[in-house]
Order: C-alpha cells, then sequence, then structure tokens
C-alpha cells in the first residue's frame, strides 16, 4: 500500500522469516553461535529463551538454514499440546517419516533407534527444535523428552545421537531446572535479551536498507527514539509500530515520521483500547 510513496522495493517490517529481514544483533547471533556449538559438537540439548516477539524463531531458522549437511534431517515442533506417547510418535515421524501402520510406543522407539544407527552410519546428526516448549510442562512432556535423548546415546562417538533444542519463553529455564537430569544435559543455555536504543535504530536502519531505502528518508531522529521507548526494544513490537506510522505516514502524504506520528500511532492504532 505505501511502498511507492516511501520508494521501498516492498514492506520492510513484515513478521516473516526471509532471509533479508535477520537482522545480526549481538544477543541473536549469540544464541546462533550457542546453538551451533551444541549441534557441530553433538551435544544432547540446548535451551533457548525470551519473551515473546524477540525473535526465536528468527534464531532457529538462521540456525538451521547455516548448518551442514551432515547436520540432518532438523524436525521442528511447533505445536506440542499433545502427551507423551503422541509427542514421541511426532517427533519420530518427523525424522524417520511417518509409519504406514498403527505401531505401539514401543514400536516408535524401536523404529527412532535404528533410525539413528542408520543416521550414524552416514555420518549424520539429527536436530529436533520444539517451539513453544514452555507448554511441555503443562502435559508433563518434559520427562519423557529426557528419556527419549536416551536413545542411540550408546552408539554415537559424540555425547548424543541427536540433539533437541527447546525454544520457549523464560518459563522455561525454571521448568527444565526442577527436572534435574534433564537440566544436566542441557550443554548451553541461551537468553535474548532486549534492545538498547542503539540496536533498534540499527534494526530498524537494517530492514530499510534491505528494501532500498536510508533511515533518515523516513523516520527523524527523535522518530526513533519515541520507537524505542514505546516498543521496548522488542523486535516484534518495533515491526508493528514502524509498518503502522509508514501507514499513517502515506495516508497523511508525509516526507517523514517524526516523533509525533509515532506517539499518536501507538495510541490509536498499536496499542489496545481499555475496555
Amino acid at each position: 500500500m505505501y511502498e511507492n510513496h516511501w520508494n521501498l522495493t516492498r514492506r520492510p517490517f513484515e513478521n516473516c522469516l526471509q532471509h533479508e529481514s535477520y537482522y545480526p544483533s549481538e544477543t541473536h547471533q549469540a544464541a546462533v553461535l550457542k546453538l551451533r556449538y551444541a549441534i557441530e559438537y553433538r551435544r544432547a540439548a540446548a535451551i533457548l529463551c525470551g519473551q515473546s516477539g524477540m525473535g526465536k524463531t528468527l534464531v532457529v531458522d538462521a540456525l538451521t538454514r547455516d548448518l551442514n549437511d551432515e547436520f540432518h534431517p532438523v524436525c521442528h515442533v511447533v505445536f506440542p499440546y499433545m502427551n507423551g506417547e503422541q509427542m514421541v510418535r511426532y517427533v519420530v515421524d518427523g525424522v524417520t517419516g511417518p509409519s504406514d501402520t498403527a505401531t505401539e510406543p514401543a514400536s516408535d522407539l524401536q523404529r527412532f533407534q535404528h533410525f539413528l544407527q542408520q543416521n550414524l552410519e552416514s555420518n549424520q546428526h539429527a536436530v529436533i527444535v520444539i517451539d513453544e516448549a514452555h507448554l511441555l510442562e503443562e502435559n508433563e512432556l518434559l520427562e519423557p523428552l529426557r528419556l527419549l535423548l536416551n536413545v542411540g546415546a550408546n552408539q554415537a562417538e559424540g555425547e548424543s545421537a541427536w540433539t533437541l533444542v527447546l525454544s520457549g519463553h523464560p518459563i522455561l529455564l525454571s521448568h527444565v531446572e526442577r527436572n534435574q537430569p534433564l537440566d544436566e544435559r542441557m550443554s548451553v543455555k541461551c537468553m535474548l535479551n532486549r534492545f538498547v536504543a542503539e540496536e533498534t535504530t540499527a534494526y530498524i536502519e537494517h530492514r530499510l536498507r534491505a528494501c532500498g531505502v536510508n533511515t533518515a528518508e523516513v523516520f527523524d531522529y527523535p522518530a526513533l527514539d519515541a520507537i524505542h521507548l514505546l516498543t521496548e526494544g522488542i523486535p516484534r513490537r518495533i515491526n508493528r509500530l514502524c509498518d503502522l506510522a509508514m501507514m499513517v505516514g502515506y495516508a497523511e502524504d508525509r516526507d517523514l515520521i517524526t516523533a509525533e506520528v509515532v506517539e499518536n500511532v501507538q495510541t490509536e492504532l498499536a496499542a489496545p483500547r481499555a475496555a
């Protein structure tokens, strides 16, 4: 809608997983490096935490996109609301392919063990990522996953025949710490921190530059300060506020978005109204 007005090649603040959208901030890059260590050194498990909107999915996407071919297959669980038997079957099906017939839990474990043996013989290492992992405690799934880590462990030259990555809200850390045997299997724990003001500005500059314009052609400096203050340095909130501000700037035929525009947008459009 507003792309031509701001001379953009595309919308810059979409919450999408395009490679150009990934901004390599210090907190995100540190998480990617730690998770790469856990996977490439064939550790059993790792944790990625951050509040909603901090970019955990982008980190996982950046991580898995850059892994070598030997780290295969990658299974991504995005809906962990299931019981233990369903979770084990979903994970096993994710790496081995679905079974043609209904099987018992013991058969699922046998399939998984057989697959891991073949994977190891091919010099490959499987990766299983579970999103929204803070919900696992509610359905008592952390213990089945810990036990699943034992499958194939004695066959691998490294610590494990596969790596489990749990991604979720910060409460996930305390959930795991209460399960001491699982906590001891975690090789790294990553926490995504909110952007400081300079990082918010750099993030906005990165997004706009990827779409063909300089930040000074869209936002003035007080507007950038206002965006950081109102979004508290959380990327998804930054995306929403910038997108709405650019839409309003287009609708009002503005040449530049000011702090006043940003504050009005936050008040009228971005912030939820009181009941």
